[in-house]
């Protein structure tokens, strides 16, 4: 049951959001999730500071998965991750903040796990 929640400070087309979140379909492998559960949300041309001064280009992603997050898993994520906002919307890597968090209780479809 992941979810990437990605805040963007540049404008991102429709096309560039089906890449990122097909990428992000694969890349959610290293965390030992799938993609078919996976929820992506790309919150574009939002306003982000860091160190005080205000980014044209930079990122925060949150991701949360059922269960627990390991080190590994997310610091290979997290290279990801900064691969694909380069890759894709030309986004350094020392602007993109990763944040992950494990959930112990997650509802889907009336019920939870």
């Amino acid at each position: 049951m992941p979810f990437i929640d990605s805040k963007i400070t540049v404008p991102v087309t429709a096309e560039k959001k089906e890449a990122i979140k097909s990428k992000l379909g694969k890349a959610i492998s290293l965390m030992h999730k799938g993609e078919s559960y996976l929820m992506v949300g790309i919150d574009d041309s939002y306003d982000l500071w860091m160190a005080g001064k205000k980014l044209d280009k930079g990122a925060f992603i949150s991701v949360s998965v059922f269960g627990n997050v390991s080190a590994d898993d997310a610091d290979k994520m997290t290279a990801e991750i900064c691969r694909i906002m380069n890759d894709e919307l030309g986004i350094p890597a020392d602007k993109v903040y990763v944040k992950y968090q494990g959930v112990s209780d997650w509802g889907w479809n009336g019920r939870n796990f």
